[in-house]
């Protein structure tokens, strides 16, 4: 799965105005989600313009305005924002899996697109804004961050994966499910990341 740019800043936009919920703050201006999450302001306001013609925030006016969300975190999933801004979470050349065909031996491609989408929708559909804001992943998602080779992003030709993962396997403590050290043993499971947030 390729998350598109507007993707990540629909779902960061998403996650600060929900942030800004639980501090109990009013809306946020697009200048102070631009600066908090690294996002370009012009690319955030066509972002902000789809989530809001979709129902997933509102705009307010005035001196104290701003966005907010138009309605519970809890009630917005990730496939919901992905969904708002990037259409279909899989397709195959544009169309749906269950529209394609195949001719031949090719033909069971179908159902490995199909199971792909439902694959996606069972990770995204069930992960929330609240719980990315609350750190409260769910445990099967979590689940598939404790196996090594989930860390490393294998390109068009994969190598001898064999002594790098061990490496990798023994470096990182398995991740606890839930507690006040949850937080703590899933940042010390992740892959150093590059400085650039853009």
């Amino acid at each position: 799965m390729r998350v598109s740019a507007r993707a990540d800043y629909a779902l960061r936009a998403a996650v600060e105005l929900a942030a800004a919920v639980e501090r109990g703050s009013g809306p946020v201006t697009r200048e102070a989600i631009a600066s908090a999450q690294k996002v370009p302001l012009k690319f955030l306001e066509s972002v902000l313009l789809e989530l809001k013609h979709v129902g997933i925030v509102r705009s307010h006016r005035g001196a104290a305005g701003g966005y907010s969300l138009a309605r519970d975190a809890a009630q917005i999933t990730i496939a919901d924002v992905l969904r708002a801004v990037d259409g279909p979470m899989a397709n195959v050349r544009g169309e749906r899996p269950e529209l394609v065909e195949y001719p031949g031996p090719a033909a069971p491609l179908r159902e490995v697109w199909i199971a792909v989408r439902a694959s996606l929708r069972g990770l995204l559909e069930a992960t929330t804004i609240a719980d990315v804001v609350a750190d409260r992943l769910p445990e099967h998602l979590l689940e598939l961050t404790r196996e090594p080779e989930a860390w490393i992003s294998l390109g068009r030709v994969r190598g001898p994966a064999d002594a790098g993962l061990r490496v990798i396997a023994e470096a990182r403590p398995a991740p606890t499910a839930g507690g006040p050290s949850a937080r703590a043993s899933r940042t010390a499971a992740r892959r150093p990341r590059s400085r650039s947030r853009g």
